[in-house]
């Protein structure tokens, strides 16, 4: 009995100290425990102190409530005015030209503008591929940034060389191949109008090629388009077989024989002729079916439709001077010997026409064929007989 109860009496000792252990441990770990608490907010509430004073003394605060974030998101550029109001900051795009199309036909219903504007000349270079006569345009051009912008449609493995500082200088377009007589022409002209009516500024559309030149200053050809209530495409009803002779009667009801009409190529139309132009869907399919060579569409599908849709709005005459005289399908051209004062003075003068519903001794503003040749003795004589 005494060895069992010595021996009960020893497991219970055996747990005295285990338990009188774990007592100690459990005191002395709350212990360090707030040691380390203190030890951090000494260190907090030191810092604090070195950081307000440090902020007093340099006034740090400053340099950090005056930073401003230039982040601008992506997606608010399109809700701003600018978007809608500057040009494109470049002419090339990947849009196709059923899109392009579309996208140039937004009108505004809205007809007072909420900006400034001062309404621009759209020159529209419809070429092969240079520009020989260049210089001459770039003296024409000079002092009027502003009030102009060039657009040029050329072949698609032209690449131009133009310096920085010409007027020129990437003004190239996307475009395609254009065959003389046929709709790729049409398409190409589309095209030249699709994108001059992307900039908003744009009021008129001037077609040339590159071997025309201006017969005036500048300031002359501004005043005499923004003054003119009508628009400059040649559309005369023509009875012979250039004219009547090439009418598909397949082209009805959409258009009647009566409203067949002919006009030159190159015109100049003011912004609401040109959306009419770049958003129809009725003439094109009618225009591009049924009039094909001996049926030249570049002469008949502008003057035809827009006599239908806005003859009042048409002046009926071109204002490009050009010279039949000598026969052919084309017209003349004329190179370094041609360019004399007298040359001048037989295009300039002895024309009568209509400006405004009133006689006009003033009629072309343009001519063409120039050659390449005619360059240096055109300059000569620029500042003399054109007035630049």
């Amino acid at each position: 009995m005494q060895t069992r109860i010595g021996s009960v009496g020893s497991l219970e000792e055996g747990k005295d100290p285990v338990i009188t252990t774990r007592t100690s441990q459990s005191k002395t770990l709350p212990l360090r425990a707030l040691q380390l608490f203190g030890f951090f907010l000494a260190l907090c509430i030191g810092f604090s102190i070195i950081s307000i004073y440090t902020i007093r003394r340099f006034g740090i605060y400053s340099t950090v409530t005056t930073v401003k974030s230039t982040f601008v998101p992506c997606a608010e550029e399109p809700n701003s005015l600018d978007h809608w109001r500057k040009p494109p900051s470049s002419l090339l795009h990947s849009m196709s030209d059923k899109e392009l199309l579309w996208r140039a036909s937004f009108v505004p219903r809205i007809k007072k503008y909420p900006f400034n504007r001062l309404p621009k000349i759209a020159f529209m270079f419809l070429t092969k591929g240079p520009l020989p006569l260049a210089p001459l345009w770039e003296r024409f051009f000079k002092g009027h940034e502003g009030l102009y912008s060039v657009y040029i449609h050329s072949l698609p493995s032209f690449k131009a060389e133009f310096p920085s500082s010409s007027v020129f200088y990437r003004r190239q377009i996307p475009s395609q191949v254009a065959e003389w007589g046929r709709m790729s022409m049409c398409d190409a002209e589309r095209r030249l109008l699709a994108n001059a009516l992307l900039d908003i500024s744009n009021e008129w559309f001037i077609l040339l090629s590159e071997s025309c030149i201006p017969l005036y200053n500048f300031s002359v050809v501004y005043q005499y388009i923004m003054k003119s209530k009508h628009s400059f495409m040649g559309a005369f009803d023509d009875p012979g077989p250039f004219g009547r002779g090439r009418y598909n009667y397949n082209m009805v009801p959409e258009v009647n024989i009566s409203k067949w009409r002919k006009g030159s190529q190159w015109f100049e139309v003011n912004r609401k002729l040109a959306i009419n132009i770049v958003e129809d869907v009725t003439y094109y399919p009618k225009f591009e079916q049924f009039c094909r060579p001996a049926c030249y569409v570049d002469e008949h599908y502008f003057p035809t439709m827009l006599t239908i849709q806005t003859p009042n709005l048409l002046a009926n005459r071109s204002i490009t001077w050009v010279d039949w005289s000598r026969g052919g399908p084309h017209p003349g051209t004329f190179g370094r010997s041609d360019i004399t004062e007298d040359f001048f003075k037989r295009i300039l003068e002895g024309h009568q026409c209509r400006y405004n519903d009133q006689p006009s001794s003033i009629c072309f503003l343009f001519a063409r064929k120039f050659a390449p040749s005619a360059m240096e003795p055109l300059l000569q004589i620029a500042q003399k007989v054109l007035g630049f």
